[in-house]
Formats: C-alpha cells, sequence, structure tokens
C-alpha cells in the first residue's frame, strides 16, 4: 500500500505537469473584436504566462520526488502546494469570460492598441474554452496529492535498501577463500589475507 502512495504521488505530479504543459499550447479564450467583427484566439501561455513555468517546475517536483529521501519529500509537498495555490488563484479568474487585461497581450498585438480603455472599444466580448477548467481541476488534484504526500511520506519505503551492503559480518565466510571471495573481501575493505580473522 505504501509503495503505491509513492508512485500515486509521484504520477499525479508527473500528470497534471505534463497536462499543464499541454494546456498552455490550447486555446483558452475567443476574442470577438467589435471593430473589425473578427475573432482572436489566446492560448494559455498567453493568457497566463505563469502557467507554463511553473507547470515545469510540477514536473521537476515530481521527478524528484521519485527519488527523495523523507526530509526532501517533505520540502517538496510544500513546494507542490505552492504551486497549486499559485496556479489556482491564476487560473480560477479566467473560467467562464476572462477579464480584459488577460487578453491584452493578444489584442494588441493584433490591434496596436494599448491601454484597457483603448482596448475595450475593440473587444465586444471575451469567452473562455474548457481548457482554463481542465487546468484549474488538474491544480486542485495536484493540491490533493500535495498533502497526501506530506501525510504518508514518512512511512514511504526507502528505495537505498537494496543498494547498501550487507552487515559487516556478513561478507566473512567462515571456511576457506576462493579468488571471488577475495575480491569481495577486498571491495568490502577487509584484507582476505589477514591470518588475524
Amino acid at each position: 500500500m505504501l509503495r503505491r502512495a509513492r508512485m500515486l504521488g509521484v504520477l499525479t505530479f508527473l500528470l497534471t505537469g505534463g497536462i499543464g504543459i499541454i494546456s498552455s499550447t490550447q486555446i483558452w479564450a475567443t476574442v470577438q473584436r467589435a471593430d473589425a467583427g473578427e475573432t482572436l484566439t489566446v492560448t494559455g501561455a498567453v493568457i497566463y504566462p505563469l502557467l507554463a513555468p511553473l507547470s515545469l517546475a510540477v514536473l521537476a517536483l515530481g521527478a524528484a520526488l521519485s527519488i527523495a529521501g523523507l526530509v526532501l519529500r517533505h520540502i517538496l509537498a510544500v513546494l507542490g502546494v505552492g504551486a497549486a495555490a499559485v496556479l489556482i488563484l491564476g487560473t480560477a479568474p479566467l473560467i467562464g469570460s476572462a477579464p480584459i487585461s488577460a487578453v491584452a497581450p493578444a489584442v494588441t498585438e493584433a490591434t496596436g492598441l494599448g491601454g484597457e480603455e483603448s482596448l475595450r472599444q475593440v473587444v465586444a466580448d471575451v469567452t473562455a474554452t474548457p481548457w482554463p477548467v481542465i487546468a484549474l481541476l488538474c491544480w486542485v488534484v495536484l493540491a490533493l496529492a500535495s498533502v497526501f504526500v506530506l501525510l504518508t511520506a514518512r512511512r514511504w519505503p526507502t528505495g537505498g535498501r537494496r543498494y547498501r551492503s550487507a552487515g559487516e559480518g556478513a561478507h566473512r565466510s567462515s571456511g576457506p577463500l576462493d579468488s571471488v571471495d577475495s575480491w569481495d573481501e577486498l571491495s568490502h575493505g577487509t584484507d582476505p589475507t589477514d591470518s588475524a580473522r
């Protein structure tokens, strides 16, 4: 069960970070222009500039979590909670109808106009696509996964045991040593020619 807890935590971090990166390239809002009657599309990376960098950070947290020790697990989980909070606060206002300030860079690039008053005159409507909702759900899952890691990380099995050498006396044989045993003794830091053994 605890082995699955570690896998679940790592996979959730990786999955939410991956979806965040994918969503940053997707259309988050469409802008209906009042002056030209045409529609502009705005991607997640334009409408929320922190989306791609924070999603990459979540991916990195997931990768680090897969090999982290006890103290680092807790630190990574706290960072996960922080990233989720920032992403939730940045994504929530973009659901339904995004504010003009969020689509301003795309409208300014298309029209050459700047300033919120000028943009209000050329923007008839801003409609959000389902992507902000998808992203928001991912960030809620990330927050829950981070709390889950905080609660269970202490009981995760450590991966380093299989690489540790056996106890000090376990590698010493009681009988005569052949050449392979001698090399094993040397690798454990013991002189196989020492007759005092």
